[in-house]
């Protein structure tokens, strides 16, 4: 049987990105991006091979951006497109793996939009656009939280009233899951063992970041919670902060919830500490001049990451290692090695040139001889994506 192709989608409110994949080869045959959809802006930029393009569509939206784009893909594919697989952010407890797009789950996804609703309404756009102009193809829906439903009931509850739980949701779900399952097979691949027999920390590390715990090929913990403002220090997320900021802020400076969640998601995490920038690169360029808040924002950054993997390690029966993922986990030899000072009693330790050659999807092992694994391993949320579209499409 030929080697298939698969779409995948990742929508945003205003944007759509893409990549064609096929499943014999690792690189994406044709990838891109429409941005400022729905604006006098809008366009479309794409890549194949060293061909790059770019096309405006003012006024264009999902719908308008997928139009172009399919004829696009179909030749790329070879006139052969076999299915489109849609990232959504929040599945719930009702989706436990990726799905077939039909009715009901499209229902499903649509009653589950109050826990995402920045996301989960995007991701319906291209959903929706993509099956009014190719209702005959097989559509996916590939969910960021559904790695996590195999958290065990003591990981994922809150200790608020059982009715908040029950009646209404609140619970911890997480999210990266198609990232962390990705880089803990890729990791199992590397070091010679059986997913289903190995135990992992997972450091997911961009503008959002994670950590997860994985056993035997299955999540038992992770950092983001019901939403993905918990946990680590992000790039303009705050991560865990003292519950009651909201009250305090609300009664000291009058503040509505709309302001403080806008802070707390567009205003902190690196940018608020720094004072200067959300961007990794930038600070670490500025923390070698001398700049004081870029200083402080990396030093939280990998203090906070430490804290969390050392709490993760919690789930394991044993560590067969530890791995790095994402824009800043996979570039920033700085905040690994700062990241694993601080976990010394895992008695983990960086090969120092190992750490500084692993940058521009360079990965492999960087742990010092004789300790624990280490592992900078290269995501691909979109392969991973297309080979659980692949699978339903059996």
């Amino acid at each position: 049987m030929p080697a298939r192709n698969i779409l995948v989608i990742n929508c945003g409110s205003s944007s759509i990105k893409f990549a064609l994949i096929n499943e014999a080869h690792s690189h994406f045959t044709l990838s891109g991006l429409a941005e400022r959809l729905g604006s006098h802006d809008a366009v479309l930029h794409w890549q194949r091979g060293d061909e790059k393009g770019s096309l405006m569509l003012p006024d264009g939206d999902h719908r308008a951006a997928l139009a172009q784009l399919l004829p696009l893909v179909q030749n790329a594919a070879g006139g052969t497109l076999h299915g489109i697989g849609h990232r959504v952010v929040h599945g719930g407890e009702h989706f436990t793996s990726a799905s077939l797009l039909d009715p009901q789950v499209i229902a499903a996804i649509r009653a589950i939009a109050p826990l995402a609703p920045l996301h989960n309404p995007a991701s319906l756009l291209g959903i929706e656009a993509a099956l009014s102009l190719h209702p005959q193809l097989p559509q996916v829906a590939v969910f960021d939280t559904a790695f996590h439903q195999s958290l065990p009931e003591h990981a994922y509850r809150y200790a608020v009233p059982e009715h908040l739980y029950r009646e209404h949701g609140v619970r911890r779900y997480g999210f990266h899951g198609t990232s962390h399952r990705y880089v803990s097979h890729r990791a199992a691949e590397i070091a010679g063992l059986a997913v289903g027999d190995s135990s992992w920390l997972s450091a997911h590390l961009g503008n959002g970041c994670s950590t997860c715990a994985i056993v035997n090929g299955q999540s038992r913990d992770t950092s983001m919670g019901m939403t993905p403002l918990e946990g680590l220090v992000m790039g303009t997320r705050s991560g865990d902060v003292d519950p009651n900021l909201h009250g305090h802020l609300a009664r000291a400076l009058g503040w509505s919830l709309e302001q403080i969640d806008a802070m707390l998601n567009k205003d902190s995490g690196l940018l608020g500490l720094s004072s200067l920038s959300n961007d990794m690169r930038s600070l670490e360029q500025a923390r070698d001049q001398g700049h004081v808040g870029a200083t402080l924002a990396i030093e939280v950054f990998c203090y906070r990451l430490a804290k969390s993997l050392a709490a993760m390690s919690c789930a394991l029966p044993q560590l067969d290692g530890l791995i790095f993922t994402g824009g800043i986990g996979e570039n920033s030899p700085l905040v690994r090695s700062k990241t694993v000072a601080h976990l010394k009693l895992l008695n983990l330790a960086l090969d120092k040139e190992a750490n500084a050659r692993s940058i521009r999807g360079v990965g492999g092992p960087i742990q010092a001889y004789g300790h624990p694994r280490v592992l900078v391993v290269p995501t691909n949320e979109e392969r991973q994506i297309a080979l659980d579209t692949l699978a339903l499409l059996h």
